[in-house]
């Protein structure tokens, strides 16, 4: 499988979790003898404009962090332009779910999965899409800027028990067809991360689902980075997602 990727998410770019030293690698060092990487590329001002307001932009700038965000979510955006055609994983970070159109919190600057299926819209690649997020915290900045367009469909399981946690996403994913289907990746909800329910297989099933609901639509489908915060277990979950979408 293709995976985007970049030197650049290594380096340590603010005093948060997802900016940790080791983490880009613990990740990198585990699935790079399976996979095919590709480097990412920045999205542009005007893709990202696309879902977040000048405001906001210029306050990330004026952070320092606008280089790395864009470069983020041009990586999102080549893993859904590849996802069109064969299932792509994209190993980027700053993470995105929790950036709203004017605000972020949660680690996230820029949206990068808005940024990616809003981009895709526009350009006329994809009239429906899905989302898949199942990182431990709710995508509220995903919710907030795509959850009111009438082409995109979310899903956040919400079950504290593992076999109706994998349940309720198959139940989900069986409902809809639609052209592309994205995944927000965090993986903090391991049994061995901060949320303590999932298992490294049970990442396995779910990129085996949606690789299964992708076919049965006709579309494509693709996973972003978000969370996850345990080096040990990390990499082989990100592993075992890449391994089930290649199913």
């Amino acid at each position: 499988m293709k995976v985007i990727f970049h030197d650049d998410f290594y380096k340590v770019y603010a005093d948060d979790p997802a900016a940790e030293a080791g983490r880009m690698e613990a990740v990198i060092s585990v699935i790079g003898p399976y996979v095919e990487f590709v480097e990412a590329l920045p999205a542009t001002e005007a893709q990202i404009a696309a879902v977040h307001t000048p405001d906001h932009i210029e306050r990330i700038r004026r952070y320092g962090l606008y280089d790395i965000a864009a470069l983020a979510a041009g990586g999102a955006l080549q893993a859904a332009t590849i996802g069109l055609a064969e299932p792509c994983f994209a190993a980027i970070r700053p993470p995105g779910h929790h950036a709203s159109a004017g605000s972020c919190w949660g680690f996230c600057f820029f949206n990068n999965m808005a940024v990616a299926i809003e981009s895709l819209k526009r350009q006329g690649r994809i009239r429906s899409a899905y989302i898949l997020d199942f990182d431990m915290h709710f995508g509220d900045g995903t919710e907030n800027i795509l959850g009111r367009k009438d082409y995109v469909s979310i899903h956040n399981p919400g079950s504290y028990h593992r076999e109706a946690y994998l349940q309720e996403v198959g139940q989900e994913l069986e409902r809809y067809s639609v052209d592309m289907i994205g995944i927000s990746a965090g993986f903090d909800n391991h049994r061995q991360d901060w949320g303590g329910l999932l298992r490294t297989d049970d990442y396995y099933e779910m990129g085996r689902m949606v690789r299964a609901a992708a076919r049965r639509n006709g579309g494509g489908c693709f996973a972003i980075l978000e969370g996850g915060y345990n080096y040990d277990v990390l990499g082989q979950n990100a592993l075992a997602l890449i391994n089930g979408l290649s199913t």
